[in-house]
């Protein structure tokens, strides 16, 4: 979220930018915009109740506007149950302006202060307050920038706050706990499949005690500034205040909203902490790591240079490659991270983290370069945990996999998946996770329904066990799953079920990467969705790497569970590729690389492993797995049958040796 906003600072005098808004065409399904239908005001709500009077006066022509959209996938869904609203002429007028009292905004603007926290959840439910909900579903705690609402109107998990319709002067308030200077404020209407709700104009008022407010004015006029606010349920619309305000309290006053509709509203608060020198309240929590990495967002520029210096930081134990390019030329770098880089050690398993699926899910990128220069720096300082992950696995970090953007990738076989595809077969990956954002949850195959019609169903893969195993380590371990006190990010409690889920039972996916795994890979993966906020401000980037960092690494040590060895051609010695390991009563089969070498990630307990390879007779043995790590060794030795024995001869030249000609004449007097 907080990403596009630095680029918009330059352009805070201009009027009404509607980045991403549609204009050209707008499909019959898409809601009207708000310079089209009416919009309804207090007054008009309310026969019985008159609104002050400033609401008729205090608005202008020349509104600063600046709209920020997030990269996303863009899915206009028909509405079978929704009619587009009609035009009715309202009985007041609506909002006048009145170019002497425009908003009075100095000549350059910046965003300056990060977001307070209600889209990431640093707010609490009991800092929200309002005048009145029409439901708990709709009450002041879903008022959260970019919260989502269920699939049914009217339950607990509704996609705002919506006032009651008799309300005649709705407003909606956040409580800082602290001094706190705000800045500016960032709304958006109600996430509905089923509705259209949005505040078109809003005042801004602010307190120290919740009972004296005062409001934000215009510069020139001194009247009460009037907000233009949104046109569309999703795009957020960011205004910053004439004047940054010292309080404790803020307070979102709707004024008009669109008619036919409610006054709901989402929204986030930029705000900056300020000291308090007579310790009156509370000390704020700092965010923070001990680590002292590059805690910044990063563009494609920034971080192929970021990931330049960790290679030249840490050469012995870094290599950079490109595994293709993206659809608009753009390398998709990779860092490998292991004691010997750039080359498979036989019996070392390969592992990776994959992030920037999706364009606007920003976290996960930075996530795995905070993780790049993290093993780096603490290999140097000879960490012995880090130090044994470097000798014992080859890490392969993609931080952006899709660096165009989501949009560019859309309706489309992208060049960025061919490569992944590519580069998941071309190198033995044992164990992977992809990084997302937007939720709290581990998700685990299969991701798409058996059954084809079911938006849900659980489909378990037959390694269920391991993967429910993977996904809990991941879980466990990372402290905001793990925080007792933490609230759903949009409509499912996922810590109900330990925060881990199975992919198909959440919604279903097609063509999941996760299902290509396992499906046409040894490569067990799962995905990881971070953090409620997709695109966190840069000052919680520390607070999310220590919610992550232990995380990161356990879940990589996980590649010890199960079996491992090698499969030999007994005469030779030589390492057999593409031998076939089978588990008794698990119907899913790994095969060798190319020296030979296997890994089987399995729970604990007793299992018949089969080894079989073409040419040669098949073995079976028991390995065992325990609890202590692994992974438990289970090697293979197979011996090559008479007629792979006797192709091999006859391929060479040689002579057929007497012993193998009377065993070929029995086998051949035996079919006869």
């Amino acid at each position: 979220m907080w990403g596009l906003l630095l680029a918009l600072a330059a352009f805070a005098p201009a009027v009404g930018l509607g980045l991403g808004a549609p204009s050209a065409s707008v499909p019959d399904h898409a809601p009207p915009a708000t310079t089209e239908a009416p919009i309804s005001t207090p007054a008009q709500r309310s026969s019985s109740a008159q609104p002050p009077a400033e609401k008729s006066n205090g608005t202008s022509e020349q509104h600063v506007r600046i709209r920020i959209i997030k990269k996303k996938k863009i899915i206009m869904k028909k509405r079978k149950k929704l009619t587009r609203p009609t035009p009715p002429v309202t009985a007041g007028p609506p909002v006048t302006t009145n170019p002497a009292e425009a908003l009075d905004l100095p000549e350059k603007q910046e965003p300056g202060c990060p977001p307070l926290g209600l889209e990431s959840l640093r707010v609490t439910d009991s800092q929200l307050e309002a005048s009145s909900s029409q439901s708990f579903g709709l009450g002041p705690h879903r008022g959260r920038l970019n919260i989502q609402s269920g699939l049914e109107d009217g339950d607990l998990y509704d996609g705002a706050w919506c006032a009651e319709e008799q309300d005649s002067e709705p407003w909606f308030q956040v409580d800082a706990r602290h001094p706190t200077r705000f800045s500016g404020v960032i709304t958006q209407g109600r996430n509905s499949i089923w509705r259209y709700d949005w505040v078109t104009s809003y005042k801004v008022q602010f307190s120290n005690d919740s009972r004296t407010w005062w409001g934000s004015r215009n510069r020139s006029s001194g009247m009460d500034a009037v907000f233009p606010a949104n046109s569309d349920p999703e795009t957020p619309v960011l205004n910053l205040l004439p004047e940054p305000q010292v309080a404790r309290f803020i307070r979102l006053l709707p004024q008009t909203w669109l008619q036919g509709g409610a006054s709901c509203l989402r929204a986030e608060i930029l705000a900056c902490p300020v000291s308090d020198p007579n310790s009156l309240f509370p000390e704020a929590p700092v965010l923070g790591s001990p680590d002292p990495l590059d805690f910044r967002h990063h563009n494609y520029k920034a971080m192929r240079k970021l990931m330049k210096e960790v290679n030249e930081q840490c050469p012995n134990i870094t290599r950079v490659y490109s595994i293709g390019k993206s659809h608009q030329g753009l390398k998709l770098y990779v860092m490998e991270m292991s004691d010997q880089p750039g080359e498979h050690e036989l019996g070392e398993p390969e592992v990776r983290y994959v992030a920037g699926m999706h364009g606007n899910e920003a976290l996960g990128r930075e996530l795995l370069l905070l993780l790049m220069q993290f093993l780096c720096r603490e290999f140097l300082r000879g960490d012995p945990r880090v130090t044994r992950l470097l000798t014992e696995m080859r890490i392969h970090l993609l931080p952006s996999m899709n660096p165009d953007g989501y949009e560019t990738a859309f309706r489309r076989v992208a060049p960025e998946t061919r490569a992944v595809i590519q580069w998941m077969e071309r190198i033995p990956f044992v164990l992977s996770a992809n990084l997302h954002g937007g939720e709290l949850v581990v998700s685990y195959p299969f991701d798409m329904t058996r059954t084809p019609w079911a938006a849900r169903e659980l489909t378990p893969t037959p390694d269920d066990a391991v993967f429910r195993w993977l996904s809990t380590v991941y879980a466990g371990t990372n402290r905001a799953m793990q925080d007792p006190d933490r609230r759903p990010c949009h409509n499912q409690d996922f810590s109900l079920h330990g925060n881990v889920i199975n992919g198909a039972d959440w919604h279903t996916v097609p063509g999941s990467m996760n299902d290509f795994s396992y499906l046409h890979t040894n490569c067990f993966e799962v995905t990881v969705e971070l953090s409620c906020d997709k695109f966190p401000h840069e000052n919680e980037l520390p607070q999310e790497w220590e919610n992550n960092k232990d995380a990161l690494l356990t879940y990589l040590e996980q590649v010890r569970m199960g079996i491992a060895g090698v499969v030999r051609d007994k005469d030779t010695e030589l390492g057999i590729a593409d031998a076939v390991i089978a588990v008794d009563g698990i119907n899913h089969d790994v095969t060798t690389a190319w020296g030979g070498d296997y890994w089987r990630l399995l729970t604990p307990g007793d299992y018949m492993v089969t080894a079989s390879a073409e040419g040669y007779h098949t073995v079976t043995r028991s390995c065992r797995v325990t609890f202590e790590e692994g992974p438990m060794p289970c090697n293979f030795h197979l011996t090559k049958t008479p007629k792979q024995r006797l192709r091999e001869l006859l391929a060479a030249g040689a002579k057929v040796p007497p012993d193998l000609r009377r065993r070929l004449e029995r086998l051949r007097g035996q079919k006869d």
